[in-house]
């Protein structure tokens, strides 16, 4: 009974960071919109970092452009899977951090999903003009940091874990 209730306070837990990361990408993109289009952007540290407003057709970096019904399907394919992975792991402290990978990846990929349904593209405004980095959003920072989370914590803490059919062996 006391882990059913872990169990839903932890999933609860997910859907309410999932929905505020989303709500942050959404509202930076809202502002984006307002006060960078049609704009020749907004310098934050001169040579360094600026705001710039950029309609990406494509995924990362451009690349497939004009492609969005792949993209609304990948999109929802991670959704899935993040709270399948989610759902599944063991109420213990132990995988506080493969949820936070979940929830992050969840966020991203929902926020330029979110995008690409109700604009037709994704809003990118994060320039790293020093060394010339594709525009980008918070939504792409979710699913980096998430990914690269992953990879680390696959190769540090649970790198002894057995994951068979996403049920942890012990």
């Amino acid at each position: 009974m006391k882990e059913m209730k872990s169990y839903k306070i932890r999933c609860a837990a997910g859907v309410f960071w999932t929905l505020l990361l989303l709500s942050v990408d959404q509202v930076t993109k809202l502002l984006a919109c307002n006060y960078l289009k049609n704009s020749s952007g907004i310098t934050l540290i001169p040579g360094v970092f600026e705001l710039f407003y950029v309609e990406n057709r494509g995924a990362a970096f451009g690349m497939l452009n004009n492609r969005q019904m792949l993209f609304v399907v990948i999109a929802v394919l991670i959704i899935v899977l993040s709270a399948f992975v989610y759902s599944r792991l063991p109420v213990e402290k132990h995988y506080d951090l493969l949820r936070a990978v979940c929830v992050l990846i969840a966020a991203g990929a929902g926020g330029n999903l979110l995008d690409r349904l109700m604009r037709g593209y994704v809003v990118d405004f994060l320039y790293f003009s020093l060394i010339d980095f594709p525009v980008f959003n918070i939504a792409d920072c979710c699913v980096c940091v998430g990914a690269g989370l992953a990879v680390v914590l696959l190769f540090t803490v649970y790198r002894t874990e057995e994951f068979v059919f996403l049920k942890l062996k012990r």
